[in-house]
């Protein structure tokens, strides 16, 4: 196993275990089978496990593992608040208190925000006092490092991470998300500020392996590498060294396996251009069925109506690269439930972005098909549920 640095200094290795799809048995996790697989992947060097509130039965079980084990004080927790149910000070306390029993600690080592898509999230975790609790809680050591996660779009991300001092971030990031989300821009102004970034969804939650046309893969059996699809994934990543943690949602023997041995070979600017030519044909091939040809390159950006045009191309592609409910899905997720309203409806049809888009896409009309499609009634109704829930008021917390 390789390990890179964390913002002080600390060990972490470059393949962190996803605590979010363990197999299940009887309605809830299968704990024994959990158990062989974490610790398999602990004796092969794996020190950063993650998971977080809502990731069901997951806090308890590693909790239960790590206990059993008497491995606490030899690995790295991370789990997250979920700031989505956060409506007041004392909520703070309620949620913390009860992921510190679950896993049977009295410590978090990485403690994340989790899933901001906009800087309004943040800005209302700040306003029922959040700031002042993080203090008290690292002060007492009940916090080691604090961080968010994040599902937003660039320059969200960028607005987030320059306004505190973080310990860690984490971001989707994969080889056909490169201009996504934090995207490429967001891990290395991260690394310009010495703050890790753990990766999450390297595979794009097993599509990068499972859904790979045929096509893409006979370009990577081509290539002259014996790399599976997924190891193909990872070597990107760790080629880079910005990047500190991959996480892996690891649920068999084999995959720990495969994933470790990986970890281990992997060297950061390994990579060759003939390794890159292959993975951009092998991108080429999964976007053979987009309905937009845009590279999120983002020169259309900013929209003057604060449209995420390059977000809304992307979760419209994803619908036929993946699936319709995938593509809304995701669009509802980020898009929808960024602070400021982003939707394709509010275009005004102005023709600033087209004038710079190196593609030469019909922005306007492609926005207009975009919207129609990933906005059908039932998730126009949901996402402006989730938005009223998201951002709605929170009593503000008192200094005093």
């Amino acid at each position: 196993m390789q390990y890179r640095k964390d913002k002080h200094g600390d060990d972490l290795s470059i393949l962190g275990y996803g605590c979010m799809r363990f197999a299940k048995k009887g309605g809830g996790i299968d704990i024994d089978k959990a158990e062989q697989e974490i610790m398999e992947a602990y004796r092969a060097g794996v020190n950063y496990f993650d998971t977080a509130y809502v990731y069901s039965g997951s806090e308890a079980t590693i909790g239960e593992i790590f206990e059993r084990n008497k491995i606490r004080d030899k690995i790295k927790i991370a789990t997250k608040l979920p700031q989505y149910l956060v409506g007041s000070n004392s909520a703070l306390d309620k949620y913390f208190n009860e992921e510190l029993s679950r896993l049977r600690t009295d410590h978090v080592d990485y403690y994340l925000m989790h899933h901001l898509t906009d800087i309004a999230m943040w800005e209302k975790l700040k306003n029922v006092g959040v700031l002042e609790w993080i203090e008290k809680k690292k002060k007492s050591g009940a916090i080691r490092n604090i961080g968010f996660s994040y599902h937003g779009n660039t320059d969200g991300f960028l607005k987030i991470l320059n306004d505190y001092d973080w310990d860690i971030c984490q971001i989707q990031y994969n080889y056909f998300d490169e201009f996504s989300q934090a995207g490429v821009e967001g891990l290395k102004a991260a690394a310009e500020k010495g703050i890790p970034a753990v990766i999450m969804e390297p595979l794009r939650g097993g599509k990068l392996v499972s859904m790979l046309p045929e096509a893409a893969k006979k370009v990577m059996s081509d290539s002259g590498r014996d790399w599976s699809p997924a190891e193909w994934s990872f070597r990107w990543l760790y080629n880079q060294p910005e990047v500190t943690v991959v996480l892996s949602g690891m649920n068999s023997i084999e995959m720990v396996k495969e994933n470790c041995r990986t970890a281990a070979e992997a060297k950061a600017g390994a990579f060759t251009q003939e390794d890159f030519d292959v993975l951009a044909e092998v991108s080429k091939k999964i976007r053979e069925n987009e309905k937009v040809g845009c590279t999120g390159c983002r020169y259309c950006m900013p929209c003057p109506k604060g449209v995420d045009i390059p977000g809304a191309f992307r979760c419209y592609n994803a619908m036929f690269i993946e699936s319709k409910n995938q593509g809304r899905f995701q669009y509802a997720q980020t898009v929808g439930l960024s602070g400021e309203p982003a939707f394709p409806s509010q275009c005004i049809g102005c023709g600033k972005c087209e004038k710079h888009c190196p593609q030469n896409i019909p922005i306007r009309e492609k926005l207009k098909e975009a919207d129609k499609a990933l906005r059908p009634l039932p998730f126009k109704i949901g996402i402006n549920i989730a938005r009223k829930f998201m951002f709605r008021k929170t009593k503000p917390h008192s200094k005093a």
